[in-house]
């Protein structure tokens, strides 16, 4: 099946950032030195003489991505698969909500047409287990003819491992990319009004109110405030208040103390100090606001660097300050979340897709991502390589906020099958708050609705 290649929207394209010039990795590297050193490794290394890249020339694979920078990564670089190993690759990117739902279609017709899905951990990875449509890894990673040396579980952060583990401790896929929300901030408009950047939760509320002047149409903060979206936003004040998904007999939590302290410090942010119109925004609306110069504060995931820095779509360039999210009264993290890659479980060609996989989360592959601004791998090797550092394109804050959110990160979303569900309808709750609702009497109606969903799946 013939898939297209889909490019990225302006704001978010790329183009050159892929370019890496300090760790570059050239195809005679990868192709030559066999006879005399064995194969080489993803990483350009000596590998163990077992392995044999092409073991499965010949193989066609075909791959379904969510549109955005790992995917735009792996289409780039594509060929040097293809020339390493002799496998064929049709990989289609598809926008992130139309992907979740054509790969559960498919899962559920017991045929997929691809062998290799790009997965969003914080949504899919408890659906995606229980339903049993991914293929074990863990025979294949302790295959010494398909596995090189350097890809060991313990080069996978430990939020990484417990995204691709399952609970019998089976890895269901290789964790590609972290995604921890940051603060960023207009160094220019703090500079002007005379502002400290926050450290805490209630600095930034007092920030973003002296930050906000109307007339000169410029706010203190923005974020998402779309139904579903706002999550990502509100879970980094839940969690810094304190709160936490599930207890122990995982009942949901989400309408206590730290929820509602949690949800008015976000109305209030929303409401007086944000643009008119947030109740609709999602990432694309808030940057859109933070690149034109009209939004002080921004909180959203590392990735979105790239197109701030960018000429042709920020007019903020040179002015962002890059930190950690503040902390809250009760603890200080940074809400995280994630994708990976993985094995259909119907797919013929098992093997094939494993090395795939393993080239997609290569210290090759993580090190053009990182230096691109556009993810941050989960390897450890990969973050913490003094060359790959040097080549970061991003300012030195933002290497140094992903590393510090990296310290602080708890994931973002309850694991559970219905988080779909779980989103809309607190989300729905959160949107609420905007138009002056009671945020205690909306996340109560929000928990009671939710609660029969969550324990009807956990039953099933």
């Amino acid at each position: 099946m013939a898939r297209s290649l889909v490019s990225l929207p302006k704001t978010m394209s790329h183009r050159e950032d892929f370019e890496v010039v300090d760790y570059r990795i050239s195809r005679r590297t990868l192709l030559t030195g066999t006879a005399a050193a064995g194969a080489l490794s993803l990483t350009g290394l000596p590998a163990r003489a077992e392995v044999n890249w092409k073991k499965y020339a010949g193989t066609k694979l075909e791959v379904i991505l969510a549109k955005g920078p790992r995917g735009d990564n792996l289409q780039k670089n594509i060929k040097e698969f293809t020339e390493l190993t002799g496998i064929q690759v049709e990989a289609e990117q598809i926008p992130e909500q139309q992907q979740r739902q054509k790969v559960v279609i498919e899962f559920t017709s017991g045929r997929p047409s691809f062998d290799v899905v790009h997965l969003s951990y914080h949504v899919q990875k408890r659906q995606f287990e229980k339903a049993g449509w991914l293929a074990d890894m863990t025979p294949f990673m302790k295959d010494p003819s398909l596995t090189a040396p350097d890809l060991v579980e313990s080069d996978f952060s430990a939020a990484g491992l417990q995204y691709a583990k399952n609970d019998k401790g089976q890895m269901l896929s290789l964790p590609w990319s972290v995604d921890y929300f940051i603060l960023y901030y207009n160094k220019e408009l703090f500079q002007k009004k005379g502002v400290a950047v926050p450290k805490t939760l209630d600095e930034m509320v007092a920030a973003a109110e002296k930050l906000t002047d109307p007339k000169e149409g410029t706010y203190g903060f923005v974020g998402r405030g779309l139904r579903n979206a706002n999550m990502a936003l509100w879970t980094n004040f839940f969690l810094n208040y304190g709160g936490e998904f599930l207890d122990d007999k995982r009942n949901i939590l989400t309408d206590g103390p730290e929820a509602i302290a949690a949800t008015k410090l976000y109305q209030t942010l929303l409401t007086k100090s944000a643009p008119p119109g947030v109740a609709g925004f999602n990432w694309m609306e808030s940057m859109a606001s933070f690149t034109q110069g009209r939004s002080a504060m921004w909180i959203d995931g590392v990735g979105w660097a790239p197109p701030l820095e960018d000429p042709a779509a920020s007019r903020v360039v040179g002015k962002v300050g890059y930190t950690v999210v503040p902390a809250g009264p009760k603890g200080h993290y940074s809400s995280t979340y994630g994708d990976g890659i993985g094995i259909a479980a119907a797919s013929k060609n098992k093997e094939a897709a494993y090395l795939l996989c393993q080239w997609v989360v290569s210290k090759q592959q993580g090190a053009r991502l990182l230096q691109a601004g556009g993810g941050v791998p989960f390897r450890s090797s990969i973050l913490n390589d003094p060359e790959i550092q040097k080549g970061v394109k991003m300012p030195p804050e933002w290497l140094q906020s992903v590393i510090e959110s990296g310290k602080i990160s708890k994931l973002g979303l309850p694991v559970v099958v219905p988080v779909a569900e779980f989103r809309d309808i607190v989300g729905a709750a959160l949107t609420a708050t905007l138009s002056g609702a009671d945020p205690a009497a909306e996340l109560k109606k929000a928990n009671d609705q939710f609660r029969p969903i969550l324990e009807r799946s956990e039953k099933a």
